[in-house]
């Protein structure tokens, strides 16, 4: 099989993708990578020899030797430069979030099935081990049929990752309500079966805002800027950005359009970081304890009682076991930053894997671009609420013939007399 020559768009923080990308003589290769930054592409180099690089990202978007493209620069950036790569014809992976706005995701969608050009998502998630076991328990109707769905977000490293560089102001992100949360509202929707109607949220800039030790406009971060043990407790924060003016814990209730209830929590000053879901139906709830591989998933479903710690099943979350047992760590990542040393707990490269065959063959996956515009259009609305009071806010609906599009797995309907694929 020949490799696949793959384009990088942006090879900062989340170059852990295109370096998860590149198997040469087993299918992929990254072949160009564009940056501004002269040491990302010094890295770049580094990282795939015989690659080029430029700082133009319009060259490789549009050289002609290059298959497909993996747009992993900022987030406010995503739709121009996806825009333009489905416009070429090419293949294109944007990470998550999808952008930063409804109105640009949607402008993602509409141009991906103008030109008929294959778009992908990369909401690792949905390949993370912890959050397949807990959706095939659901599929298998463990607790019944789901009427709610509890998550919190404990975010240990959150004063390291999120309030050190562009992800600390509005203007690139929207809020971590959107940006960080994409991530777990997209879960609640695969879990749930359904797209958030309704939104409410509450929230505030508890801690780092009234830390005052801020590096002057312009001035780079600071070596030490990320340390897995010290940069405890919150306030011995130093060098943060010269602006935060996003949030740094929110609450959020949603209503679903299939009657779910659900609710997030994010929280960027805690001592531990891990992600923990609550999924109750009507016959049991199950939760996880611990995210990543050795962490388990109880459920109790066959009786009622009191406390009891012992659930009536219990499930180990697979991988190799790295000793720290949380698959959620940080050590790569970009506008997650949960890369880790297995890429989120071994889901960057199954859903590496996903991108390079639909590239390749197309068909179907499981990430949608429908449901990473939904989930960013929630979390967008309840930013919204959160910013006037914690006042409702409607999550506005996908054009349907767009929605039907990515449905049909971004093939054109039939026409009269023809039979679907």
């Amino acid at each position: 099989m020949t490799d696949l020559r793959i384009g990088v768009i942006g090879f900062g923080l989340r170059g852990s993708i295109a370096r998860t990308a590149h198997r040469p003589g087993r299918g992929c290769v990254v072949a160009a990578v564009a940056d501004p930054d002269p040491r990302a592409r010094d890295a770049a180099a580094a990282a795939f020899p015989g690659a080029w690089a430029a700082a133009d990202h319009r060259k490789v978007i549009e050289a002609p030797d290059i298959d497909a493209l993996l747009v992993l620069t900022p987030d406010h950036t995503h739709a121009d430069l996806a825009c333009a790569a489905l416009r070429a014809g090419k293949p294109v992976f944007v990470e998550k979030p999808l952008d930063i706005t409804v109105e640009r995701c949607d402008e993602i969608l509409r141009t991906a099935r103008s030109t008929g050009t294959r778009l992908y998502v990369g909401h690792n998630l949905r390949h993370m081990p912890v959050v397949r076991m807990m959706r095939d328990l659901v599929q298998r109707g463990a607790v019944g049929t789901v009427k709610t769905v509890w998550v919190r977000h404990f975010v240990g490293y959150g004063g390291d990752w999120y309030f050190k560089d562009w992800h600390a102001e509005r203007r690139y992100t929207t809020g971590l309500l959107l940006q960080k949360a994409a991530h777990d509202i997209d879960v609640v929707h695969w879990l749930s079966g359904g797209y958030a109607r309704d939104v409410q949220a509450m929230g505030d800039l508890m801690v780092y805002g009234d830390n005052p030790h801020r590096r002057s406009p312009g001035e780079p971060k600071t070596e030490d800027w990320y340390t897995k043990d010290g940069h405890w407790p919150p306030h011995t924060q130093r060098a943060l950005n010269p602006v935060i003016d996003i949030e740094d814990v929110s609450l959020l209730n949603m209503r679903l359009d299939n009657g779910v209830l659900a609710s997030y929590q994010q929280c960027h000053f805690t001592p531990d970081y891990w992600r923990n879901y609550t999924v109750i139906g009507d016959a049991g709830r199950l939760e996880n304890f611990g995210d990543g591989p050795g962490g388990q998933v109880k459920v109790w479903n066959a009786r009622r009682s009191g406390h009891r710690a012992e659930p009536d099943e219990t499930y180990t979350i697979p991988g190799d076991e790295d000793g720290d047992g949380d698959g959620d760590r940080g050590g790569g990542g970009d506008g997650d930053r949960d890369g880790g040393d297995a890429g989120h707990a071994g889901a960057d490269p199954l859903i590496m894997d996903e991108f390079l065959r639909f590239a390749r063959d197309g068909g179907a996956t499981d990430t949608s671009p429908v449901a990473a515009r939904m989930a960013v259009a929630a979390g967008y609305e309840a930013t919204a609420s959160l910013r006037t009071g914690g006042v409702p806010r409607q999550v506005p609906p996908l054009d349907p013939e767009l929605a039907a599009y990515f449905q049909r797995g971004q093939r054109e309907a039939p026409g009269p007399g023809q039979r679907g694929s």
